[in-house]
């Protein structure tokens, strides 16, 4: 079937940077520091980011490593690499050089940027490296070049302003490859597409209210599913990116009053920062502050202690292989005149799709049967839809058994409520079965995170002589308490069905995957080890 232009465009997020810079081009596009760039300037460096891949030989198929925080040249390069038909592989930064090294090899990167705060993960390896890349040294923090190749601004210098006409041919090509943490393996590589991410980004502004007037604050990381696509979302609506090197609580605090920031995204583990920053300094915010959180489901209580310095959260739910988040917690103003506790126990269910996400269901694995809209029956999250990715990049295997049945399996384990909201209550591996009884970490986790000196918490399986397995609890907690393991075994019993508490409590700092996901897998093989796991 042909096309006919007049009625069909290819869907890609580069649109988005073509209209901001023709409409808005006076308006601050970038906020880093002192720098700011209009989106005239902010198309100018990306067009000349751009002819400077190309002189390089950059183009169709090729991939473009990034080693980089939260700073202007890894915003700039989810135009630029795309533009010249390249495919932009932007690298978690708090990675081992030994993961730095499959990823970039894995890719095959025709060139990798490098911020020079983070040289080592790359200067440690290059002799193990199976590819010869073009390297390109970020100078930010210092003017030291560790690396073969050129300095970023001067490399942009040196380049042409001359448009560059888009490569991309269709909306379906790779516009970025996302590698997962590989907390129980290798890094898979996620292939996104153009359309997926154009769908996405508006997506975004629709659920969470971005506009023209937004001033949105880059605490997520734009190395985790592109920032959740907001990379492209802040753009498409003319708004501000506040680019920030580092995630400090009282930086970020700063920032919101200096910069009049309305829009911020952040895991729950800087959500639990903020809360406790926010907490111990009485701060409390003068201006609307729209917060939304996902990466793991946040307690309750955290929600409700962030929401009393005047900042409102939201919900939402997804993973690297669906562009980020795919649920949200739509709030129903009936739910208005409930207690704080009931609002924030609210907030912390993961919802229904968002607007252009509409295909999820929660099922029954072994038959894909839908669960009823009981609160109690628990199934495995599934997905389809334009923002599923297309595959993992190189492993074809484990893209059939993600996408068995027609859905994207997520692994989630979750109920859906008499309104349809979905609520996560574990992954599959995270289940405990005690004495038969099936109990859900994050319920237990949720009650721990209610005792007023917790700070972060993970339960797991233990074994156990006569139940098979019970819930062990691994707690950190704020400084200057001292609250007993006892305590948290007395406070369980008093908020869950006794079965349900923890038999044993251990205090310690948690181990984090570099996205600051707590690695529950580790506790768990520690408390399993040499020991055989006879319950499913």
């Amino acid at each position: 079937m042909s096309v006919n232009t007049v009625n069909y465009e290819i869907l890609t997020p580069l649109n988005f940077l073509d209209r901001a810079a023709n409409y808005f081009e006076d308006k601050t596009a970038v906020v880093y520091g002192d720098t700011k760039f209009t989106y005239s300037q902010f198309f100018d460096r990306i067009q000349q980011f751009a002819n400077g891949l190309k002189a390089k030989g950059i183009g169709k198929g090729d991939k473009v490593a990034f080693l980089c925080p939260n700073t202007p040249p890894l915003l700039e390069a989810h135009y630029a690499v795309p533009m010249v038909g390249a495919s932009l592989v932007p690298i978690n930064v708090r990675l081992s050089s030994r993961e730095v090294s499959y990823i970039l090899s894995h890719c095959e990167a025709k060139m990798v940027f490098v911020d020079n705060q983070f040289s080592e993960l790359v200067t440690t390896i290059q002799d193990e490296l199976k590819i010869d890349p073009i390297f390109v040294n970020i100078c930010d923090v210092s003017n030291e070049q560790p690396l073969p190749g050129p300095e970023y601004e001067s490399f942009l210098a040196s380049s042409s302003k001359e448009p560059v006409q888009c490569a991309v041919e269709d909306e379906r090509d790779v516009i970025t490859i996302n590698y997962t943490s590989g907390t129980t393996g290798r890094p898979k590589g996620v292939m996104y597409h153009h359309r997926g991410a154009y769908l996405n980004a508006l997506g975004e502004n629709i659920e969470f209210g971005l506009d023209f007037n937004s001033v949105y604050l880059w605490t997520l990381p734009m190395f985790h599913c592109n920032g959740w696509c907001f990379t492209w979302a802040v753009t498409a609506t003319g708004g501000t990116h506040v680019c920030l090197r580092k995630v400090e609580p009282q930086t970020i605090f700063d920032l919101i009053d200096k910069e009049n920031i309305t829009h911020l995204c952040a895991a729950p583990t800087v959500l639990i920062a903020l809360a406790s920053h926010a907490t111990e300094k009485g701060i409390k915010l003068d201006k609307k502050l729209e917060i939304m959180t996902a990466g793991a489901p946040p307690a309750p209580k955290i929600i409700e202690e962030m929401e009393e310095t005047g900042a409102n959260i939201t919900q939402t739910y997804g993973l690297t292989e669906v562009y980020g988040p795919h649920t949200i917690c739509t709030w129903n103003p009936e739910w208005n005149d409930l207690s704080v506790e009931e609002r924030a126990k609210i907030k912390a269910r993961q919802g229904i799709p968002y607007v252009h996400a509409h295909h999820l269901d929660v099922v029954e694995p072994n038959t894909m049967a839908s669960i009823p809209r009981d609160g109690e029956t628990i199934g495995e999250i599934v997905m389809r839809g334009n923002n599923v990715m297309l595959g993992y990049y190189k492993d074809s295997e484990a893209t059939e058994k993600a996408f068995e049945g027609g859905w994207y399996h997520s692994g989630d384990l979750a109920i859906k409520h008499p309104n349809g909201y979905v609520q996560i209550m574990d992954r599959k591996k995270d289940i405990i079965v005690s004495g038969g009884e099936n109990i859900a970490t994050v319920e237990v986790e949720n009650t721990i995170f209610m005792h007023p000196d917790v700070q972060e918490v993970a339960v797991v399986s233990t074994p156990d002589p006569k139940w098979g397995e019970v819930p062990k609890a691994f707690v950190t907690l704020k400084p200057d308490t001292n609250t007993s393991k006892e305590d948290i075994i007395d406070f369980c019993k008093q908020h869950l069905a006794r079965f349900k508490a923890p038999k044993q409590v251990e205090f310690c700092d948690l181990p984090k995957t570099a996205t600051g996901k707590i690695q529950k897998f580790k506790l768990r093989e520690k408390e399993w080890q040499g020991k055989e796991k006879t319950v499913a």
